[in-house]
């Protein structure tokens, strides 16, 4: 016999329960302490970049070999930085964050 709608509780109810619960916090916990410094050394790095050729046009207009400058290589690098990021942080969620996510919304939709 399935439920019917009157006896699910109600949406927003379940989301506050799930919000409120350990499983919950410590799944927020663990993206955060991925997450920020990631996001903190990507900015940094991202800002030193800007900064670099804003007010270190010697040093960025550095040829270091033909007409390749320090600055192009500094600019293709932050491809590079963002795509290795990305990777990261796919292969991160895909063995830590998505099988404990998973099995937090197994477990809450089982109690409903």
């Amino acid at each position: 016999m399935s439920s019917s709608p009157a006896d699910d509780p109600p949406l927003a109810e379940s989301y506050r329960d799930v919000q409120e619960s350990p499983e919950f916090a410590e799944l927020r916990s663990r993206f955060r302490r991925f997450v920020f410094p990631m996001t903190a050394l990507f900015l940094a790095w991202y800002f030193a970049f800007v900064l670099l050729g804003a007010y270190a046009h010697d040093f960025m207009s550095h040829k270091l070999f033909g007409n390749i400058t320090t600055g192009l290589v500094l600019g293709l690098l932050q491809f590079v930085s963002t795509f290795a990021i990305t990777l990261i942080y796919v292969r991160w969620a895909n063995r830590t964050f998505d099988p404990a996510a998973e099995a937090l919304a197994r477990r809450i939709e089982g109690d409903r």
